[in-house]
């Protein structure tokens, strides 16, 4: 997982972020003990994550939890949404998505901006960006959110 998350910083962020800051020589070491504790932790029992493997590789990672702003109007927070650009575009990302963030929940995300390719993709998943920006570790970000769908059910159908 760590492996994967440093290589889409990398693919994802080169130009944006200081290279220092990607090519750092812990970088992965740093991001091998987030996911440690992500994983074991018991602070984040309520967070879910997911993994895409192909082939038994892993190609993308995600994860969600509580939102980080207590007085929020939605439940969750997509915190991790990451597939490899080599897989870009073969259903990865909403698939991961989907295993971390029910569909009737309010969701909310930050992605850096710009990076057009992500706001567009989660854009295609219902969410809006809410005008809400935020400068974290030099990156400008922009909130997303993406409000509870309903489920249709077919004609002639009840609960």
């Amino acid at each position: 997982m760590a492996r994967v998350n440093v290589q889409c910083w990398q693919e994802t962020y080169r130009g944006v972020m200081p290279d220092a800051v990607l090519d750092a020589p812990g970088f992965l070491a740093a991001r091998a003990r987030f996911w440690t504790a992500a994983l074991t932790d018991g602070r984040y029992r309520e967070n879910r994550v997911a993994v895409a493997l192909r082939s038994g590789e892993t190609i993308g990672i995600a994860m969600s939890g509580p939102p980080s702003d207590a007085g929020a109007p939605w439940r969750r927070q997509l915190y991790v949404l990451y597939v490899v650009a080599g897989e870009h575009g073969t259903g990865a990302g909403p698939a991961l998505l989907r295993a971390v963030v029910d569909p009737e929940e309010p969701v909310a995300l930050w992605v850096a901006d710009p990076n057009p390719r992500a706001q567009a993709f989660y854009r295609r998943q219902g969410f809006l960006a809410d005008g809400t920006v935020e400068v974290e570790g030099g990156v400008r970000e922009i909130r997303m959110v993406r409000a509870a769908r309903r489920r249709l059910l077919p004609p002639g159908c009840r609960l």
